[in-house]
């Protein structure tokens, strides 16, 4: 039982669907306070954050990861109880265990065997921790991260413990993240009877050609760090259920994960012009999750790599692949910015699960990160 897993499980048997912290932050702030971490809740509507800092100088390090947890779905569909934080077989077993609590409790045991060991280390550690991840993201790391830079508190290295591994732990880093473009488009026509086509306007049939149109768009070939950007149609909804009544009006929910060959401003006036060339009448209301960000290699990159090859053996691939991360507003504010966690093969699905063993490790690897960087 060691010190990561106790605290895992401690952090796994809270409650905490998002947005509800469930206390998890209180008990980060009481274990690392010995160490001389001052704790600062900042609350921001119904979410909890919290903003744990060791030392005045620079440069800064920060920790960031979330406490809240996506809801389990089934609970009688688990193996184990989703929030009894089980060991079995080398597994522990919980809501959260590899999104992310369990990225949580190695930042802290890194933490805390860093400062008994180099009490005197230059510049600071932080942890930034939010319950808002999961949610809308709108009272989390965002409102933090605009709360520092109004005294000018300015992060350097931030290492986001998102679940990044794919076959063993440490074998990928994320050096940025794809932004994300939300839209949602209301066609409008007439509602009629479908033996009367002739009195009505049909948006399913009128929109149709546009879309097809969007969908078949190359919109661009992707770079060296990104892929291409992706256009995709996520949800679609018309008609009243009747199969005897014309649509009045089509709903659809559109989303681009795109590259930095993109802007959200680029993207969204190529939509609108090709679907004013339609001659639609509609509306169209857009929704920026966040821009791509990119850390080319620095001091953060190159110490997380070594540190991964010295603790495992192995050298990490690093990419930028998959969805969106509370990196996304800690980046922009100039800060080298790297995504470093567990498996994510059971994220969001039933019978979440992380290796107690890859806990352990990934704190001896955060841990030799934190020596690379503050060690004078």
């Amino acid at each position: 039982m060691s010190d990561t897993l106790n605290l895992a499980q401690a952090l796994l048997q809270r409650r905490s669907i998002t947005p509800d912290d469930a206390g998890c932050q209180q008990q980060l702030g009481d274990r690392l306070a010995p160490l001389g971490f001052v704790s600062e809740p900042m609350r921001f509507g119904e979410v909890d954050n919290l903003w744990l800092r060791r030392g005045s100088e620079g440069p800064l390090f920060c920790f960031a990861g979330h406490t809240d947890v996506v809801p389990t779905g089934p609970e009688e569909k688990w193996q184990y109880p989703p929030f009894s934080a089980t060991v079995a077989d080398g597994m522990l077993h919980a809501r959260g265990a590899a999104d992310m609590k369990g990225s949580i409790a190695a930042f802290v045991t890194a933490c805390q065997r860093f400062v008994a060991a180099h009490p005197d280390h230059r510049g600071s550690i932080a942890l930034l921790i939010t319950s808002d991840e999961e949610g809308p993201a709108v009272d989390g790391t965002v409102k933090v991260i605009e709360t520092l830079q109004t005294r000018a508190e300015r992060i350097d290295w931030c290492l986001v413990g998102e679940p990044t591994s794919t076959s063993r732990v440490g074998d990928v880093v994320k050096n940025g993240r794809r932004g994300s473009l939300n839209g949602l488009l209301r066609v409008r026509g007439i509602q009629g009877h479908v033996a009367y086509p002739h009195l009505a306007r049909n948006p399913v049939h009128q929109a149709a050609a546009a879309l097809a149109e969007l969908a078949a768009i190359e919109w661009d070939q992707g770079n060296a760090h990104f892929p291409p950007t992706s256009f995709q149609i996520a949800n679609i909804h018309a008609g009243t259920g009747a199969t005897n009544v014309i649509p009045g009006e089509l709903e659809v929910g559109i989303n681009f994960r795109f590259s930095t060959e993109q802007t959200a401003d680029g993207l969204i006036q190529q939509v609108e012009t090709l679907l004013e060339r339609h001659q639609l009448e509609y509306s169209l209301d857009w929704n920026l999750s966040g821009n791509p960000f990119l850390t080319e290699d620095g001091a953060l990159l190159e110490a997380t790599r070594t540190a991964i090859e010295e603790v495992t053996g192995y050298r990490p691939e690093v990419n930028t692949a998959g969805g969106t991360s509370d990196g996304r507003f800690i980046a922009p504010t100039g800060a080298q910015v790297l995504e470093l966690g567990p498996l994510n093969a059971t994220i969001h699905k039933l019978n979440e699960c992380v290796s107690v063993a890859d806990l352990d490790t990934l704190s001896r690897i955060y841990q030799r990160i934190l020596e690379k960087l503050l060690l004078k």
